[in-house]
């Protein structure tokens, strides 16, 4: 090849690089989903006094991020990643930070439940008691939109202070569309007087409101002592893994028997397992790091999709449905320990 054509192709070259990094700062309204990674959760969580275990209790995630033309074409030839619009992720006019608020709320919300399912199964002190109203996404075009943000915390309206979100949603239900309200809000540990006029809902012109999204929260004692450092993961779906490990550390025994656990599903206060996203792209990373067993809800299909996926990646993971805490449990008591 002659020095001509040699310092063509050289310009050709570094076009084409020049061209792929201004492709990354295209963004494409759709976010790519893909097989995250399996944490253990024993370094993450300490309970004083608490047992140790064998094995390994894990959550899951899922790696998720936005698309660009380049992240777009990559994971339409790539297995397990899925390439979904932006409205399954964020709310209309919903930020960045917003969203990873909103996520945020929801992991500590999973936490709190999470300890509160595991104390009382395990016949432990637990105490709650009513902690705020938080709100934990803005409706765009709604009175809310510029004046609340993710995260503040409703302290009262007009005066009156609530002891759930079911109950300020009640109250404010029963004005009319054009009323004014006075809210008194927490944000960075300092209080504000926020005044709006309420609106109806475009889908519900019948109904009014805010265009907040909220949720209780709820300050939880216990005894012992327990310790949670999760720290930038969002969502609930790591609630029944939590609660599982919690669980064997405030009780005798080893319920890992020695093996390595992954799974997931969200947790409520009484012990139920719920469905959520991306189970089998979880199942895939549980079985790339190694674990041998998988906790998958029942509800929402999510145990009939592990499965799916789990017989195209022909996984030596056991897969093992479940509706309950006591669910898991009583799978985990008839299990024979590992041998060594």
């Amino acid at each position: 090849m002659n020095r001509k054509n040699l310092n063509r192709l050289a310009r050709l070259v570094i076009i084409g690089i020049i061209l792929c990094i201004a492709l990354t700062f295209v963004k494409l309204p759709f976010y790519i989903t893909q097989p995250g990674g399996a944490t253990e959760l024993q370094p993450l969580i300490q309970v004083e006094g608490g047992d140790k275990e064998a094995g390994s209790f894990s959550l899951m995630t899922v790696q998720v991020g936005p698309a660009n033309p380049l992240t777009f074409l990559w994971a339409k030839i790539r297995p397990y990643h899925e390439i979904m619009p932006e409205a399954n992720f964020k709310q209309e006019g919903e930020t960045d930070d917003e969203y990873m608020k909103r996520q945020l709320q929801m992991m500590n919300s999973s936490q709190q439940s999470a300890i509160i399912a595991a104390y009382e199964k395990a016949g432990k002190d637990v105490k709650t008691t009513f902690n705020g109203v938080f709100a934990s996404q803005i409706v765009s075009g709604m009175p809310a939109a510029g004046k609340i943000e993710v995260g503040d915390k409703i302290i009262s309206i007009d005066g009156k202070s609530f002891t759930s979100s079911e109950e300020l949603i009640r109250y404010v239900g029963n004005k009319k569309n054009g009323d004014t309200i006075k809210l008194t809000v927490e944000r960075d540990n300092k209080k504000r007087e926020i005044e709006m006029k309420l609106q109806a809902f475009k889908e519900d012109p019948k109904r009014v409101g805010m265009g907040v999204g909220l949720m209780t929260d709820q300050k939880v004692e216990v005894n012992p002592e327990i310790n949670v450092k999760i720290e930038h993961i969002g969502g609930p779906s790591a609630g029944l893994m939590m609660t599982l490990e919690i669980y064997n550390q405030l009780t005798e025994g080893d319920e890992t028997k020695g093996y390595h656990i992954a799974g997931t599903g969200t947790m409520d206060p009484k012990g139920n397992v719920g469905a959520i996203g991306g189970i089998k792209q979880k199942v895939v990373g549980a079985d790339d790091a190694g674990n041998e067993i998988f906790f998958a809800p029942v509800d929402g299909g999510n145990y009939d999709d592990a499965l799916v996926a789990a017989k195209d990646i022909k996984t030596k993971m056991k897969i093992v449905p479940v509706k309950t805490l006591d669910d898991a449990l009583n799978y985990l008591n008839k299990l024979k320990p590992k041998s060594t």
